[in-house]
């Protein structure tokens, strides 16, 4: 199965309808300031914006009519992946760090083309940086998700945000809405100083995908090893109870200082644990996104 048919059928068993519909809602609400040409009239059907409805064609048709206007500029949504060995980790229930950053990416991506917008992407490791040229169709969003795939494995190199971020803040001028997905944890000085420079050029929204607790009881039988050098985790330290909370709580407090970060340069961001969360934290994203400071 293609990983672009994987997020659909995805899109399909966790969003529903009616959560898919929100999701492309608030997709199309947090582009401020598209510029709009009228069009034309037609009869109003259920789901039409009731600002859009022309009132002296209503009243002097007798039936309610809905204006239609035609886009004149398309957006460019960039994704900007942090890939590596860290990214072939799990994540926090059990899934992969690249299985949520595929679905993510698939799912912006996929509305995206869906409403005629382009998707462009920047993923790498701290050995190379890859860059997928906008476009706005199926078979670029599959190859996009392939690269992302492609780039985390444990034989790849080490993830380097910091890396793909000053790709991003050198090759970019022209505005765009910038989807970062990326591990939850602290951004280092110089990944806060890009942060600032790309949020001024920018729309910046942020998805963290929450670390694995190697320490659960349930997974006691199961050999861990760290991503960053193969070496297997003792079970005598991942069953220590206190060394467990301890951990538990420098997870938690690490999760609030990085909130505190992003709330500081007012960009939107959410965490998520399993792909269950995905397109329901994509959806709280983009609403707390089209609701935020300017």
């Amino acid at each position: 199965m293609s990983l672009l048919r994987r997020v659909k059928t995805t899109l399909s068993i966790r969003a529903h309808r009616r959560v898919r519909g929100l999701l492309e809602g608030e997709y199309t609400s947090i582009f401020h300031g598209r510029s709009m040409e009228f069009d034309d009239l037609r009869p109003y059907v259920p789901g039409d914006e009731v600002r859009d409805i022309d009132w002296k064609a209503t009243a002097r048709l007798r039936t309610p009519m809905t204006k239609r206007f035609i886009a004149s500029r398309k957006h460019t949504v960039l994704v900007i992946a942090d890939t590596g060995r860290n990214m072939a980790a799990l994540a926090e229930k059990g899934d992969t760090k690249s299985d949520l950053a595929i679905l993510a990416a698939g799912t912006i991506g996929y509305i995206a083309i869906r409403h005629g917008d382009r998707v462009a992407m920047v993923a790498g490791d701290a050995d190379h940086t890859v860059f997928v040229e906008p476009a706005s169709t199926e078979a670029h969003l599959e190859r996009m998700l392939q690269k992302i795939a492609a780039n985390t494995s444990v034989a790849a190199g080490a993830s380097d945000l910091t890396r793909q971020l000053e790709y991003a803040v050198r090759a970019f001028r022209r505005r765009m809405i910038v989807f970062v997905i990326a591990d939850d944890r602290e951004l280092g000085a110089p990944e806060q100083r890009l942060v600032r420079r790309l949020c001024v050029q920018h729309e910046v929204l942020w998805l963290r995908i929450g670390d694995a607790d190697l320490m659960k009881p349930e997974w006691s039988s199961a050999g861990m090893h760290d991503v960053h050098d193969a070496a297997p985790i003792p079970a005598f330290v991942r069953g220590d109870p206190a060394l467990r909370a301890e951990f538990a709580a420098a997870v938690a407090e690490s999760s609030a200082r990085a909130e505190d970060v992003f709330d500081g340069f007012a960009v939107s961001s959410q965490r998520v644990s399993a792909e269950s969360d995905v397109v329901p934290g994509l959806f709280r994203l983009l609403e707390v996104h089209r609701h935020a400071r300017r």
